[in-house]
């Protein structure tokens, strides 16, 4: 494990336990669906990337948690409307998830895959 992840992990893990299933969840679904995603720590928070270029961050704030897209999040299709936040953004978008709320893994799933050939195709 690099430095970066090694952060991430122990970020994570300070974080309430509802924050850390949440984010969890998110780090291993983006890994599941881009085995080739790297990690670093920019800003204070996790940002996933892809072949050097950040696509995804993620962050704990004091009543929700955050899964930013940051680098395409604008132009993909959210047909599921799962974006919830930065909705008048021109590149990013993002989803705040709050205690008890929970999201539908498939569509997340779906929408992480978007993101990712998005990124690709660049």
């Amino acid at each position: 494990m690099n430095q970066a992840s090694q952060t991430i992990t122990d970020y994570i893990a300070k974080q309430p336990e509802w924050q850390q299933a949440n984010l969890t969840q998110f780090r291993e679904l983006v890994h599941d669906v881009e085995p080739t995603i790297t990690e670093d720590w920019k800003w204070n928070v996790p940002i996933l990337m892809l072949d050097g270029r950040m696509l995804f961050s993620m962050a704990a704030f004091k009543a929700h948690t955050k899964y930013n897209f940051i680098a395409n999040g604008a132009t993909l299709d959210d047909g599921d409307t799962l974006f919830n936040n930065g909705l008048d953004s021109k590149t990013s978008r993002s989803i705040d998830l709050r205690e008890n709320e929970t999201l539908d893994q498939a569509k997340l799933r779906a929408l992480v895959m978007r993101a990712v050939a998005a990124a690709k195709q660049k």
